[in-house]
């Protein structure tokens, strides 16, 4: 990769995060930290306002306008693809927003290349499972709630059709068994539960910040899922 190429990825990363450490991007470029140092400071003598945080890393000063990022022939085919596995694993509320962000994605692209997406999208087809599709409308609703920290009110159908409101605190989503699961603390059960997205009736956010502070650690959590990573 030539210096001008690795400059515009350097970018590309520091959009991409609040801070980049600077070891993320020697490791990113295969180059070493001087090099690094080098490059960032390449980027601010063309005016890119590019600052640094120390024990968290580099950062664009907010409110600097950057130009719409291009994409490579294979990035946007990524993309493509990435839209019928979208299509197929998620749901509503995430299949609508993924849809307005690619049509952003297209606004960008070159002539020759909005057309080869075109024919590319065309041949790309997803075969429907037994197991049908999942015609709700909930995941985009609770990333915002883990994001964010907010309580989420729901009321759910357990496997034995049973159903029940809730209070819960998501603390984050796991696709497993071919099924989107949400794992949160109940305050009804006073403990952790895995709420099987399908089976939920009603959810709606209560605006209110979490009440429990030490919640547990989605990865330690998976560890006692009956399934094998």
């Amino acid at each position: 990769m030539n210096r001008i190429d690795r400059l515009m990825g350097i970018l590309t990363m520091l959009q991409s995060k609040k801070f980049m450490p600077a070891e993320r991007i020697a490791d990113r470029f295969s180059i070493s930290i001087r090099t690094v140092y080098r490059d960032v400071k390449a980027l601010t003598e063309i005016g890119v306002p590019v600052s640094f945080e120390n024990g968290r890393g580099y950062f664009i000063v907010q409110g600097y306008f950057l130009p719409p990022v291009s994409f490579t022939n294979e990035e946007a085919n990524a993309l493509i693809l990435m839209e019928s596995i979208t299509a197929r694993f998620s749901d509503q509320s995430i299949r609508k927003h993924y849809e307005t962000a690619l049509n952003k994605v297209r606004s960008v692209l070159r002539g020759n290349q909005k057309e080869k997406l075109e024919q590319l999208q065309s041949q790309i087809k997803t075969v429907t499972c037994s197991f049908g599709g999942n015609n709700f409308a909930y995941l985009s609703g609770i990333q915002n709630a883990i994001s964010t920290q907010t309580i989420l009110n729901l009321e759910y159908q357990n496997m034995n059709d049973e159903v029940s409101a809730r209070a819960i605190e998501p603390i984050g989503l796991i696709f497993y068994a071919f099924n989107w699961h949400m794992i949160a603390w109940c305050w009804w059960r006073n403990d952790y539960r895995d709420f099987r997205v399908s089976r939920i009736l009603k959810l709606s956010s209560s605006g209110t910040a979490f009440r429990k502070k030490d919640h547990r650690d989605i990865n330690e959590y998976m560890k006692l899922l009956p399934v094998n990573y």
